[in-house]
């Protein structure tokens, strides 16, 4: 389960995750608390502030993609750790001294949105450069494992600290936290990284990785998969709150324990996806199955003990999904055309909520909140039989070209015998096996 831990390399780099996860949770949970007390408890400005630190992903998340292929990833990591704590610490700064206002907190989440284009993708498609191709799916798992660990702790010691310090504080603590990851990535082995040579740059370089992901199958299911479940996974813990509250009456302390039931589901399911040696195609249409199934039952759950589980398999059904699909896409990527494909798929991870959260939102006012939690349910299998059947007739054009069958991210014979690699534009060829 832990395999990858055997690598110096990543060992540093999951360290100094672990360490700036917490932060970032932390900072989040403070950011929120500082918009409403500046604001006067405005929804509005909640709202913005969220929406301005996704905006840039949508926009320009695909650019970002792009650089991840132009330069050296360690590097362009190093820098935007950099500017992100540099960030962090001028807010704390602002609200210990208290200068702070909204419009300084609506900058500060466009601008870690800009950074975030470039420092997603890259991060995403530098795991395989640590521990290699027999390693990152088993990687990406332990990722998603830290990541929901300092989910469930992070906010909550933001809540105590808060309490306690205000939330200044925490603003500076999360700047701290970006020098464990800085420090990691500096103390890596250069001579250990799996480096390609950097692509250079010319024109057309963002079309041909549109191009790539649609002529490749293999890439295709797990990102349009992830796509159709990201319409209702983040509308998802919204229904929570809905549910909790207005279908069962709980309190605030209730909802918190809905929340954590789903965390711990979505724990779970990482580290199982961390005992598994490779992703197959089988599981992750399995899992996406499984996730719009629980989701619809858990709509019709007939008391509150019995909601809470069916949260539990269908947070492990989301991020089995998702970590599946991650190592699905960077093994079944080309090395060329990794940081293009990881900007594709961390556009359509993002940008699915947008569309789900006021459609899902409208459904629970116009017919109540376990009506929009089954239909959520239901449109997630739709769009999963969507997904398969785009696929399948992508494969079927693509058979012509003697597709070959193998395991996710295999490249044909005559494509690796060429300089180690595939060729730039050359999808990974294969015919999709039936999930039943």
């Amino acid at each position: 389960m832990f395999r990858s831990l055997r690598n110096y390399n990543y060992r540093l780099f999951a360290a100094g995750g672990i360490v700036s996860n917490v932060g970032t949770w932390m900072q989040r949970t403070a950011q929120d608390l500082l918009v409403l007390q500046l604001s006067g408890n405005s929804g509005v400005a909640l709202g913005v502030t969220v929406a301005l630190q996704f905006l840039p992903v949508l926009l320009f998340g695909l650019w970002g993609g792009m650089l991840a292929d132009r330069y050296p990833k360690r590097p362009v990591l190093i820098v935007a750790q950099s500017l992100m704590g540099a960030l962090a610490l001028t807010m704390g700064i602002l609200t210990l001294t208290g200068s702070a206002q909204v419009w300084h907190v609506y900058v500060m989440a466009f601008v870690l949105g800009v950074i975030a284009c470039v420092e997603v993708p890259t991060r995403q498609s530098f795991v395989v450069e640590m521990v290699g191709r027999e390693d990152l799916s088993n990687a990406i798992a332990l990722n998603s494992s830290t990541f929901n660990l300092a989910r469930v702790f992070g906010p909550a010691l933001a809540g105590v600290l808060i309490s306690w310090m205000g939330t200044g504080p925490i603003f500076l603590l999360n700047a701290v936290s970006f020098a464990a990851v800085i420090a990691g990535l500096a103390l890596m082995r250069k001579s250990e990284l799996r480096t390609p040579e950097p692509v250079p740059r010319a024109k057309g370089q963002l079309r041909e990785g549109l191009r790539y992901v649609a002529r490749s199958p293999d890439l295709l299911l797990p990102i349009l998969l992830v796509g159709s479940m990201a319409i209702f996974t983040q509308s998802f813990s919204t229904s929570i709150a809905l549910m909790a509250t207005e279908v069962f009456g709980a309190g605030a302390s209730s909802f918190g324990v809905a929340s954590s039931a789903f965390a711990i589901g979505a724990l779970g399911g990482a580290l199982l996806a961390a005992k598994r040696v490779r992703p197959s195609r089988r599981f992750l249409i399995i899992g996406a199955i499984c996730f719009g199934v629980f989701q619809a039952i858990a709509g019709l759950a007939p008391g509150y003990p019995a909601f809470l589980a069916f949260l539990i398999p269908a947070g492990m059904a989301v991020v089995t999904v998702n970590t599946t699909a991650n190592a699905t896409v960077q093994m079944g990527a080309s090395p060329e055309m990794r940081g293009r494909v990881m900007g594709i798929y961390i556009l359509v991870f993002t940008g699915g909520a947008p569309i789900g959260s006021p459609l899902v939102g409208w459904l629970a006012e116009a017919a109540g909140p376990r009506v929009s939690v089954v239909a959520a349910g239901v449109l997630s299998l739709v769009g999963v039989g969507l997904a398969v059947l785009v696929t399948r007739i992508v494969a079927a054009r693509m058979r012509p070209e003697k597709a070959l069958d193998g395991a996710p991210g295999e490249t044909p014979a005559k494509e690796t015998a060429a300089a180690g690699r595939a060729p730039a534009g050359a999808p990974t060829r294969w015919r999709l096996r039936r999930a039943t």
